[in-house]
């Protein structure tokens, strides 16, 4: 999304004591992104002939998957004070877009579906906006449903969260009843923010993208002093001094102004090529009176799903290592780094913070990047202890040292919330039980309504977890999950071996008890999908140095004694024993071609 240059400058001279920062934040589907478009229309930040649903949600993916993946900010004017709201995204994959969002506002409206209650994923919103120290103003939306029940839930509130029922409010986001009531209630809820104009200028990058026309573009909130176009600005952690060319703010298409003073949120472009200088938690401050220190900033994501990803043409390779760098700057917790596979050449290790993102991250490389990729199956990160006492970080399960140096394998574990209807308790503790999950708490939130806290391996969570949690509970059921370390477990490698040769794409590791069912699965699965060769290929499944499953793919026949008719069988026999010498020598030397297409089939077994 271009920048685009407004004709109209507006004017500069906001007063501080008039600006609110405040994020919308709640569980999946509760109406965040819904809110934020009335909230348009009320303050005629928006043509109505401009209006459609979802009008934050930039990104094509976003529409069609009908959920917000970037946090998105706008600039408001409400009854003479100026409002800066961030619709955030819900699921729990993002939830670092989230806390970045909330380090640059003072309050949070949360959103609680009157008709389903409180939720996971609103339970760890509103500890994170706790956290932060904000004001926290409570909603209570899709009150025009048939189903909503504001009463109970606003009991509910107070009972689980501690905040006073009395202020709660009701609204509809789709009808827009109570919005305008809500924005009362943030302006005179929310405080104004604090900052010194005549500071030295400290201002925090919290989002940026690529724009091939303008270079970096950067979301900002000035801390303190004053942000001034035309001046020189220092990027503190990279080191670099670039001078600015335009500020702005979005309202929501961006507008440029003089000037941002302390509070204020807008967007900042200083002709920055390289995407490493200006990351999530730069601190941007004056080159003549810079600051005496960076702002804190975020602390890093820790990635909990790890995959490989590889260009289909090898030559794609410089183009990938591109790619995947202009979307970290749009997306700081994804990680990569360069690693190479004797099946599938030169490609990159990639961390995501769930499978959701694993998926998004894949399609924004096909989709805005034109790449066309293989994913290997997704893996976590495990630490092998070794018989010598050091401690080896294994992301790759290619990487596992051998069965004889390790003394024992930790994985990692989380610590998940489920609320579940009280009828679906069974169902949810079997599957729990199931993925070797270690019961922590049982608490009824209502008559109706579990809270289930679960230690469970991570491994266990993030291939189908969640799909099974909602198809048992008729999709009723929620979940939130945060890393809780490490423990020990009885894991293993599973190689997969084509004509006795050992194919890294494939390795994965699983827990020992379902080892032998993963081998099964992906022999019978490239059995299928490798094409015939000359000559007989098996495919194996090995634990270690034993082989636990195993199929072939038989060789293409060709009848050598079709010319053969009548006459001495030492005739026929003598062909039949020399294509049998043949096809033996070519299987010591012939090499398995497996399609790319088989890759891609037989590496999506899991997802």
């Amino acid at each position: 999304m271009a920048v685009e240059r407004a004709k109209v400058v507006l004017d500069d001279t906001t007063d501080q004591r008039l600006v609110r920062n405040f994020s919308i934040i709640s569980h999946v589907d509760h109406g965040k992104s819904t809110l934020s478009d009335r909230v348009l229309e009320l303050t005629g930040a928006v043509d109505p002939r401009k209006m459609r649903d979802q009008y934050l949600d930039s990104m094509d993916i976003e529409r069609e998957r009908g959920i917000t993946i970037k946090a998105q900010s706008v600039r408001v004017d409400w009854h003479g004070h100026v409002l800066h709201l961030i619709d955030t995204p819900g699921h729990v994959d993002f939830g670092y877009e989230v806390s970045r969002s909330l380090a640059a506002c003072e309050g949070a409206v949360l959103l609680v579906d009157a008709s389903q209650g409180i939720q996971a994923q609103t339970l760890a919103n509103c500890y994170l906006a706790v956290e932060n120290d904000l004001e926290i103003v409570v909603a209570l939306n899709k009150i025009d449903l048939p189903a909503a029940d504001p009463d109970r839930c606003a009991a509910e509130i107070e009972r689980v969260l501690g905040i006073n029922a009395s202020t709660v409010l009701a609204i509809s986001a789709k009808t827009g009843e109570g919005v305008a009531e809500l924005l009362d209630a943030v302006v005179e809820r929310v405080p104004a923010p604090a900052g010194d104009a005549a500071a030295p200028l400290e201002a925090l990058l919290f989002d940026s993208y690529y724009d091939k026309y303008r270079g970096v573009v950067s979301a900002v909130r000035v801390m303190n002093g004053t942000l001034l176009r035309g001046h020189k600005a220092r990027f503190m952690q990279a080191g670099t001094t670039h001078e600015i060319e335009e500020i702005g703010v979005r309202r929501p298409d961006s507008s440029p102004v003089e000037r941002l003073g302390p509070g204020e949120v807008g967007y900042l472009i200083a002709g920055v090529k390289d995407v490493s200088e200006a990351r999530s938690g730069e601190t941007v401050t004056e080159a003549e009176r810079p600051a005496a220190a960076p702002l804190a900033g975020y602390e890093e994501p820790k990635p909990m799903v790890f995959s490989g990803l590889f260009p289909v043409d090898g030559d794609q390779y410089p183009e990938l290592r591109e790619a995947l760098g202009k979307l970290k700057l749009n997306d700081a917790s994804f990680t990569f780094s360069p690693e190479t596979s004797s099946a599938l050449g030169f490609g990159f290790r990639c961390g995501y913070l769930g499978l959701l993102h694993m998926d998004i991250v894949r399609e924004r490389l096909e989709r805005e990047f034109g790449m066309d990729l293989i994913a290997t199956a997704p893996s976590v990160k495990y630490l092998a202890h070794l018989v010598g006492g050091e401690v080896v970080a294994v992301e790759n399960p290619s990487a596992m040292p051998g069965s004889g140096e390790v003394d024992h394998i930790e994985e990692p574990i989380l610590l998940t919330t489920i609320l579940t209807p009280a009828q679906s308790m069974g169902v949810v503790m079997d599957l729990c039980q199931a993925r070797r999950g270690e019961s922590m708490k049982i608490e009824y939130l209502s008559p109706e309504r579990v809270e289930l806290v679960y230690r469970i391996p991570l491994a266990e969570v993030v291939i189908d977890f969640f799909d099974s949690l909602k198809s048992r509970t008729k999709g009723y059921a929620s979940l939130d999950y945060e890393p809780a370390g490490y423990a020990a477990s009885d894991v293993a490698r599973v190689d997969v071996l084509l004509n006795g040769v050992a194919v890294d794409a494939f390795s994965t590791i699983v827990h020992r008890t379902k080892a032998h069912a993963y081998g099964r699965r992906m022999t019978e699965k490239l059995r299928e999908l490798i094409p015939r060769q000359l000559f007989d290929v098996p495919i194996q499944a090995a634990i270690g140095g034993r082989i636990v499953a195993r199929e072939t793919v038989k060789a293409k026949r060709k009848d050598v004694i079709a010319k053969c008719y009548g006459g001495d069988v030492t005739r026929k026999r003598k062909l039949l024993e020399k294509q049998k010498e043949g096809k033996k020598r070519m299987k010591s030397i012939g090499r398995v071609e497996v399609p790319q297409e088989a890759f891609i089939s037989a590496l999506r077994l899991d997802s």
